[in-house]
C-alpha cells in the first residue's frame, strides 16, 4: 500500500468526526440576539428544508472554498427545549455524543464548567485501539445558557495530516413546547498534505461515495461527491449521535450507553448510500468493546 494510500485512509477515518464548526460570522446571525437570530435564520431556511428526502424539516448545506470546509445542518427535533439545553451544555454530556460515530475511539472530558476540555481519539482504522488513534484536543466553551436559547462551541487548534482550526457550534431555541430548532455547524481549514490524502482517497476507496445534496454534473443532476460529499456525510452522521443520545434520556439508565449505540446505528443506515460502513453487529460489538475498555458503567448518569 502506497504511502498516499495510507494517508488517505487515515485522514478519511480521522474527518468522519472532525469537521469542525462554521464561521463566527455564521452563529451571529444578522446582529440580532441568539435566539431571535437563530429563529431569524431558520425561517430563512424554510425553503431548502427537505423532509421529504430527510424525513424530517432539515436542511444541509456545504461548501469548499478557500482551503476551508464547511457544513451546516438547520433542523427541527421532536425534543422540548429544556431537555436539550439541559442535556447538552456540559462536557461530559458531549461525549456521550462524540463516542458514537464508528471511528470515535474514545472521549474524555475534564472539567463540567466552561472551560472545559474534550479529548478525542479518532480511529486511523475502524478496529483500532485508542492507544492506536488520532488524539485531537478540543477546547470547550458554553457561549451561551439561556432560558431559550444554547450556544456551545469546541474549538482546536490543530488536527491529524495538517488540518487545523476546528470548530463545532451547536445552537438550540424552543420552537414550541414539544419541538426545538437546532443548527450544527462544523469547519476546518487543510493544507497541501492534507488535501493530497483526501484526494488519494476520493480516487480510490472513497470514488464511489457521494453527500446529500443533488448538484449538476456535465448537465445531469447527481449527488455531491468529493470532498464536499465527505463534509455532509460527517455532518449527518454527527446530527445523528446528537439525536440519538438526546432521545437516550427517555428510557431507564441501566443500558443507557447501548441504546444510544443502537439508535445511532439504525439512524444512519435510513441513509445506507451515503452512510453504511459496517453491519449492525460489528458496530454494536465494536461499541460495546470500546465502552469496556474505556471503563464506562453500563449505568448512565445523566
Amino acid at each position: 500500500m502506497s504511502v498516499f494510500r495510507i494517508l488517505a485512509v487515515a485522514l478519511a477515518a480521522a474527518l468522519s468526526i472532525l469537521t469542525g464548526a462554521a464561521a463566527a460570522a455564521s452563529a451571529a446571525g444578522d446582529g440580532q440576539p441568539g435566539a431571535a437570530a437563530l429563529r431569524a435564520r431558520f425561517d430563512r431556511m424554510r425553503g431548502n428544508l427537505d423532509a421529504a428526502h430527510f424525513g424530517r424539516p432539515l436542511a444541509l448545506v456545504s461548501q469548499d472554498e478557500d482551503h476551508v470546509l464547511q457544513g451546516d445542518i438547520y433542523v427541527l427535533v421532536d425534543q422540548p427545549f429544556q431537555l436539550v439545553r439541559d442535556n447538552l451544555h456540559e462536557a461530559p454530556q458531549w461525549c456521550k455524543v462524540m463516542v458514537l460515530p464508528f471511528n470515535t475511539k474514545k472521549c474524555t472530558a475534564s472539567g463540567t464548567g466552561d472551560p472545559a476540555a474534550l479529548n478525542l481519539y479518532i480511529a486511523k482504522r475502524k478496529d483500532a485501539a485508542p492507544d492506536e488513534s488520532y488524539r485531537v484536543d478540543f477546547n470547550y466553551h458554553v457561549e451561551a445558557l439561556a432560558s431559550d436559547f444554547l450556544r456551545v462551541a469546541l474549538k482546536a487548534d490543530s488536527g491529524p495530516l495538517g488540518t487545523h482550526d476546528y470548530r463545532i457550534l451547536l445552537e438550540a431555541t424552543p420552537f414550541d413546547a414539544g419541538h426545538s430548532v437546532l443548527h450544527l455547524a462544523y469547519s476546518y481549514g487543510y493544507g497541501a498534505l492534507s488535501q493530497l490524502a483526501m484526494q488519494a482517497y476520493l480516487a480510490t476507496a472513497g470514488a464511489s461515495k457521494v453527500g446529500f445534496t443533488t448538484v449538476e454534473y456535465d448537465g445531469k443532476p447527481r449527488l455531491v461527491g468529493g470532498m464536499r460529499g465527505v463534509m455532509e456525510r460527517n455532518t449527518m452522521r454527527y446530527f445523528l449521535a446528537i439525536e440519538a443520545y438526546l432521545a437516550s434520556l427517555s428510557t431507564p439508565r441501566e443500558g443507557r450507553a447501548d441504546r444510544r449505540f443502537e439508535a445511532w446505528f439504525d439512524a444512519t443506515e435510513r441513509f445506507a448510500r451515503q452512510l453504511h460502513e459496517m453491519s449492525r453487529d460489528q458496530y454494536l460489538t465494536m461499541k460495546r468493546r470500546e465502552q469496556r475498555l474505556a471503563g464506562a458503567p453500563q449505568a448512565d448518569a445523566s
